[in-house]
């Protein structure tokens, strides 16, 4: 049972409510511009960093693999400790989460600009390696937490209302959707230029071009999230229940939702992600086609906006657990039938991701909403209000997932013997190592996606019926604290 130990704290949070504007569409717009903001640079890197990395400064894949594990094994400890550090921290008149997002917006974009310089391809190896090392831990282990995990577990402060923070989850999807259109689709034209003999060819100086100009979209997306959110719902941690350490860490071990979803992250981030790297090689040297990577971003976008006014009536009908579980099954069918056919046209390639771009999407758009449930499923087990440290957590397992998928990219890469340049030169591939570019861009996501699946239906426990009664038995907790202040 929440225990409050004075009830002069629920009255003020009762009083913030009220005074606060109604939940509307300044909400959902602001929480949209977020992760807009956020993922400029996330999708950014995760889709031409390895690429800028290996063609424009000449680090060899396998080191750039390094570069992402390392870098991980350092977010254990930032992101799980900026979650504990916001589950801690006293609220002040702008509420918890929102002071962090206006802090860290300029070190986040500038860390992030600082990655895609290419004059760094002048200086001696040694140096490129550091420099590298440097600024991309710097953007992804600390700038990045230092506002990412705020803004995800800002969303329980704006609303306790299961359906609003639905569509907070959705429109947040819809942000990085429309990032992932900009950044997929458009940047491709522009940075890649055609050699005398047809082969496309990345060009460093306009990587760090499109980099300036994401800083700037991404300063208006976060400022707009900070000035346009509300947090409704703040508590002060002092007077609620507070496990010790080793309570905080049995809690999350044995809590089987989160366990089973951070693995379910970690497959998804490995099969999303790695694609997205690979995509650069496939369009690039297998299909020799840029334009058609454009349009495939363009069309992944345009299955999320079909899919997202209907997300909310499919979760009703059938429960997140369920619906995605199917989706991620479809999807899995149209990546094997991918990888079997072999299919050399891009534009018929494109058409088949239409669809399993439709089965994936779905669990992509409801994933934040899962989360959501395992916070409510974490407080009725164990009566502690830890949505941050929670949220640190998945975010945690989200970067291993990212550090996976370009880890195993550059191995990858390397060992089917992709050769690398420094710009200066053009480099054909042979056929072997196209094909196996080809091969693991739908081999590994139709993979990928059937284990998600499988994890959803047999190891994941919040179904429709049981998040209905984690539901219910939050609801009877918080009356019999009105029950306790009443008396």
């Amino acid at each position: 049972m929440i225990k409050v130990s004075e009830e002069k704290s629920v009255l003020r949070q009762e009083e913030q409510i009220a005074e606060h504007r109604p939940f509307g569409l300044k909400d959902k717009i602001a929480y949209m511009c977020g992760d807009f903001g956020n993922d400029f640079f996330f999708i950014m890197a995760s889709s031409f960093l390895m690429v800028f990395y290996t063609n424009v400064l000449g680090i060899p894949g396998a080191l750039v693999g390094t570069l992402f594990l390392v870098s991980r094994c350092v977010d254990a400890f930032t992101d799980i400790g900026m979650g504990r550090l916001v589950d801690n921290s006293k609220p002040t008149k702008e509420g918890r989460y929102r002071p962090w997002i206006k802090r860290m917006t300029l070190p986040v974009i500038a860390s992030g600009v600082l990655m895609f310089v290419p004059w760094v391809a002048n200086l001696p190896y040694a140096v490129r390696v550091i420099y590298i090392f440097v600024t991309y831990i710097l953007w992804g282990s600390f700038c990045y937490t230092g506002i990412n995990i705020p803004y995800g577990s800002m969303a329980s402060a704006i609303t306790d209302k299961p359906a609003e923070r639905t569509m907070l989850s959705t429109f947040r999807s819809i942000g990085a959707a429309l990032a992932g259109m900009i950044v997929g689709s458009v940047t491709p034209l522009f940075i890649y230029t055609t050699d005398a003999a047809g082969n496309q060819v990345l060009q460093g100086n306009r990587v760090f071009m499109v980099a300036c100009i994401f800083a700037v979209l991404a300063l208006i997306c976060y400022t707009i999230c900070y000035k346009w959110s509300v947090e409704r719902i703040v508590v002060d941690n002092t007077n609620q229940k507070q496990l010790t350490a080793k309570e905080l860490v049995k809690a999350l071990v044995t809590n089987r939702a989160l366990v089973s979803i951070i693995v379910a992250a970690i497959v998804l981030l490995l099969a999303m992600l790695m694609t997205q790297s690979m995509n650069m090689y496939l369009y690039m040297d297998y299909f020799k086609n840029i334009g058609a990577m454009s349009v495939a971003g363009l069309l992944g976008t345009g299955c999320t906006l079909i899919l997202a006014p209907f997300s909310g009536w499919i979760t009703v009908k059938f429960g997140k657990k369920e619906a995605s579980a199917a989706g991620l099954l479809f999807s899995a069918a149209i990546y094997a039938i991918l990888f079997f056919a072999k299919i050399t046209n891009a534009w018929v390639y494109c058409a088949f991701l239409v669809f399993a771009n439709l089965g994936s999407g779905l669990f992509n758009l409801m994933i934040w909403a899962f989360i959501s449930d395992i916070i409510d499923y974490q407080t009725v087990e164990t009566g502690s209000c830890d949505g941050g440290t929670i949220y640190g957590v998945y975010s945690f397992s989200r970067k291993i997932g990212q550090a996976l998928a370009g880890g195993l990219g550059g191995f990858v890469l390397t060992a089917i013997g992709y050769q690398v340049s420094t710009g200066a030169q053009t480099i054909v591939q042979s056929e072997a190592v196209t094909n196996g570019i080809y091969a693991v861009t739908t081999g590994i996501p139709a993979i990928g996606y059937a284990i998600i699946a499988l994890i959803l239906i047999f190891w994941y426990p919040l179904s429709k019926k049981k998040v209905a009664e984690v539901k219910s038995k939050l609801d009877e907790m918080n009356k019999e604290v009105v029950e306790e202040i009443s008396e």
